[in-house]
């Protein structure tokens, strides 16, 4: 039986802050739903091989083909990632790849319902990431966006253990600013950011009436 509502993390954290709110924004639909956690699982990046061109099924040896009749029968998706480097993370980007399978000759996920939760520190870099998730949902995919919601994320470098001392760490190097010690950086839940959690009430909520 197909679930109503896919939800999907590209975060490596075990029950991270994206993961908990991809699965804030599935309960709030009131429909039937599941959560996938993409480090759990091998989707590779696109090989290109245009072996998909004729079905929209990709071909390669991993766990996207089953993923992907998972995200052909849910009526909606949450996509979930964070932001290293100024850009989504790997797991995401590779899923988004493989997207490419699903608009050969006719369009699989055209008018699906989809929202976005992305967790980073650098206000510009989640503007653009969240710019060209959009991008590729409403103009590539030709997706319903109903909304995308941001998270603040945590300076890794004050869990590490080393933060202070090494010379690599952004409390040293200053991509980060920040005036203050590894040890008194507390760590940012997601349920502390409530204009954050209204937001994926709101969006749950919404994603569930247009199910109706």
């Amino acid at each position: 039986m197909s679930v109503e509502v896919l939800g999907i993390s590209g975060s490596l954290t075990k029950n991270s802050n994206t993961d908990r709110l991809i699965q804030s924004v599935l309960n709030e639909t009131g429909a039937e739903s599941e959560f996938v956690k993409l480090s759990t699982l091998n989707v590779r990046p696109c090989l290109a091989c245009y072996k998909c061109v004729h079905d929209n099924i990709c071909k390669q040896n991993d766990d996207f083909p089953a993923l992907a009749e998972k995200i052909k029968n849910a009526k909606a998706l949450v996509i979930g990632g964070y932001i290293p480097y100024s850009q989504i993370d790997g797991f995401t980007k590779a899923l988004l790849e493989r997207f490419w399978s699903f608009r050969h000759q006719k369009n699989l996920l055209q008018g699906k319902l989809v929202a976005t939760v992305l967790t980073g520190l650098a206000p510009e870099a989640l503007a653009a990431v969240n710019h060209a998730l959009a991008a590729e949902f409403k103009e590539y995919e030709n997706m319903d966006l109903i909304g995308q919601v941001t998270v603040q994320g945590n300076i890794v470098c004050a869990f590490c253990g080393v933060g202070d001392e090494c010379e690599m760490s952004a409390f040293k190097i200053d991509q980060i600013e920040t005036k203050t010690k590894a040890a008194d950086v507390k760590y940012a839940k997601v349920e502390d950011q409530k204009e954050v959690w209204d937001e994926a009430v709101r969006i749950g909520r919404l994603m569930g009436e247009r199910l109706k």
